[in-house]
C-alpha cells in the first residue's frame, strides 16, 4: 500500500516507526567472545603397579583419555541418582557399585569419590592387589632367556610379611589367578568384592536389630514395637533391591 508524503509529514518525529531506536550490540559481542569455563574435577589414578596420583582434569579430557561419552560420565555424577551398574565400552568400564564410582581402563583405575571414608580402605586394597599383579607378571616361571624362579621363591614373594599361613596361602592363590587374568578383570573383581562386602556388613547389622525387635514384639505387642518392626522391614526390602541390582 502506498503512503503519501503528506501522511509522513504529519507523523511525529519521535515515532519509533519512523526513527527506530539503535540496537546495543556490545553485550552480544562480549557474550560471543566470552570463553567457556571448564570445570575441573580431581580424580585419583591408580596404575597397574599400584602407584597413585591425583589429577585435575575436565570432562572433555576424561572423554579423550577413556573413549567414554558424556552420557557415560553422567552415571558417576554425584548429583544424579543412578542405580548400581557396570557399563562396558570399547576402551573403558564405568563402575557404579554402592559407594564405588570410577572408571577402569587397560592400565589404570580412576576414582572420583576417593575422599569418601568408605572408599579409603578400597583404595588401599586396590594398591595391594595391583602391586601383587605387577609382581606376578614380572616373575618368569619358565624364562625365555630369563631366570627361572622356584616354587619356594614364588611363595616367599607372594607371602610377603603375612603372619598367618592360611592368609599367605590365599594370597598365593590370588596371585596365580591374577597372573592369568587381564588387568581390567583384576580391578573389576576388587570392585565387586568391595560392594558385596559392604552389603554383607549392612545385612549383619540389620539382623542384629531385627531379631531383638521380633523377640520384643512376640512378648509384648505394642504400637512402638510394631512401628519398629515395620521400619526394619522397609530397610530390609530396600537392601534386598540393592543386592539384586549388584
Amino acid at each position: 500500500m502506498a503512503v503519501s508524503s503528506d501522511h509522513l509529514s504529519t507523523m511525529p518525529r519521535d515515532d519509533p516507526a519512523v526513527h527506530p531506536a539503535p540496537i546495543d550490540t556490545r553485550n552480544t559481542k562480549d557474550h560471543r567472545h566470552r570463553k567457556k569455563v571448564v570445570r575441573l574435577k580431581t580424580w585419583l589414578v591408580i596404575d597397574s603397579t599400584g602407584r597413585v596420583q591425583q589429577i585435575d582434569v575436565g570432562k572433555q579430557s576424561i572423554m579423550r583419555r577413556t573413549g567414554l561419552s558424556a552420557r557415560d560420565l553422567r552415571i558417576l555424577d554425584p548429583f544424579l541418582s543412578y542405580p548400581s551398574s557396570i557399563t562396558g565400552r570399547e576402551r573403558a568400564i564405568v563402575i557404579k557399585l554402592e559407594h564405588i564410582k570410577g572408571i577402569i581402563t587397560a592400565h589404570n583405575v580412576l576414582l572420583l569419590n576417593y575422599r569418601d571414608p568408605a572408599v579409603v580402605p578400597f583404595v588401599e586394597e586396590l594398591k595391594r592387589r595391583f602391586l601383587h599383579y605387577h609382581e606376578a607378571k614380572a616373575v618368569k616361571i619358565r624364562g625365555n632367556g630369563g631366570d627361572e624362579r622356584t616354587a619356594a621363591e614364588l611363595a616367599k614373594i607372594f607371602q610377603g610379611s603375612q603372619e598367618s599361613v592360611e592368609h599367605s596361602q590365599l594370597l598365593k592363590e590370588q596371585q596365580n589367578r591374577s597372573q592369568t587374568l587381564p588387568f581390567e578383570f583384576v580391578a573389576l573383581e576388587a570392585c565387586l568384592e568391595a560392594a558385596c562386602s559392604c552389603l554383607d556388613d549392612e545385612t549383619k547389622a540389620l539382623e542384629q536389630e531385627a531379631y531383638p525387635a521380633l523377640d520384643k514384639l512376640t512378648s509384648e505387642i505394642s504400637s512402638f514395637y510394631l512401628e519398629r518392626v515395620r521400619q526394619i522391614k522397609g530397610r530390609l526390602v530396600a537392601l534386598t533391591q540393592r543386592v539384586q541390582k549388584v
